[in-house]
């Protein structure tokens, strides 16, 4: 037999085992004796689960192989301490370790040994099925949307999708707790995140000025509108967030935290504004701000602009705790 036909072989007795899981879950049976208690334990102790991508049930109490296929939800389900063994990556860049995840959380990763389970935003379904999860969790936005491949991973492991993209960290956190059973360690985490808020807050001085939080697009401009995760995390440092500009910017994907302007248009509102930006180098910024249409704001001349850190585009508590750290150091 060659090598092709044993991997053939394998698939087939991969999928086959996974058939004979499914059908096994449904029928009440665990392939042995009927009566057997701890099989009949298991089963009750599965809970149903809403979610963003549908409704999913016989998800385990107490989840002991999760496989990420959102690096974006990795985070969350690190901070909460859940038993992940595998994340989805993305390809390596500034904002990431060697490996594809985010440098905010890759020493959490390391130390919990998480492997990659595949590079790229579309779900790898017969590697995440090599890796025997128990639970599978991932995004339903964000380029790593898993929604399209949502039946094909059910089929593997019970799955959850999540929005990320409209809701604060904190609520993410809450919501995962509960579906995980992982609700006391979800409220340590915001009760710490929130402690700390109050301690930076009590420390530093806030501008008169409002706060533009911005990402430079070069040909145009993000404004992050008060109600994103970044503007709410100003806002109980103590900051009055800039509103974006008059007008309907242009948004990915239906978002409602973020859109994008012309150049011209931003500075024009942020005028006075101190000038906060979101996810770029040091470099990034000194060459933005040395745009004609920029250089000359109150906010540049005054050296009122500000690097909130690169991992600031997508917040976490792991990349919360680093952009408070970031407010402390500039405003303490």
């Amino acid at each position: 037999m060659n090598g092709r036909q044993l991997r053939a072989r394998f698939r087939g007795v991969a999928v086959l085992t996974a058939g004979l899981l499914a059908l096994t879950a449904c029928g009440g049976g665990d392939g042995g004796d009927a009566g057997d208690k701890s099989g009949g334990d298991k089963a009750a102790a599965a809970r149903t689960v809403k979610h963003d991508a549908g409704t999913t049930e016989k998800v385990p109490a107490e989840p002991k192989r999760i496989v990420s296929v959102s690096v974006t939800m990795t985070g969350h389900l690190l901070a909460l301490d859940a038993p992940v063994v595998a994340s989805q990556a993305t390809p390596p860049s500034v904002i990431t370790d060697k490996q594809g995840f985010f440098t905010q959380w890759s020493d959490a990763a390391a130390k919990n040994s998480v492997k990659v389970a595949y590079q790229g935003f579309e779900p790898d379904v017969e590697k995440v099925l090599a890796l025997k999860p128990d639970l599978i969790v991932g995004a339903s936005s964000g380029a790593e949307n898993a929604e399209k491949f949502y039946d094909k991973l059910s089929a593997v492991a019970p799955t959850l999708l999540y929005r990320h993209d409209d809701v604060s960290w904190q609520d993410l956190t809450a919501r995962l707790g509960k579906d995980l059973g992982l609700e006391k360690r979800a409220g340590e985490v915001v009760a710490a995140h929130d402690e700390r808020v109050g301690e930076v807050k009590a420390a530093i001085t806030v501008p008169e000025q409002s706060a533009a939080l911005v990402r430079d697009n070069q040909s145009a401009m993000t404004v992050f509108t008060p109600e994103s995760a970044q503007g709410r995390l100003l806002t109980s440092l103590g900051f009055t967030v800039l509103e974006p500009p008059a007008g309907k910017g242009q948004t990915q994907g239906g978002r409602s935290d973020f859109a994008e302007f012309s150049q011209e248009k931003v500075a024009d509102t942020a005028k006075d504004s101190s000038l906060l930006f979101v996810s770029h180098t040091p470099e990034e910024i000194t060459a933005a701000t040395e745009r004609p249409v920029w250089k000359d704001l109150p906010a540049v001349k005054d050296k009122r602009v500000y690097d909130l850190g690169l991992d600031t585009f997508r917040l976490d508590y792991y990349s919360a705790g680093n952009l408070i750290d970031k407010i402390e150091k500039a405003f303490g």
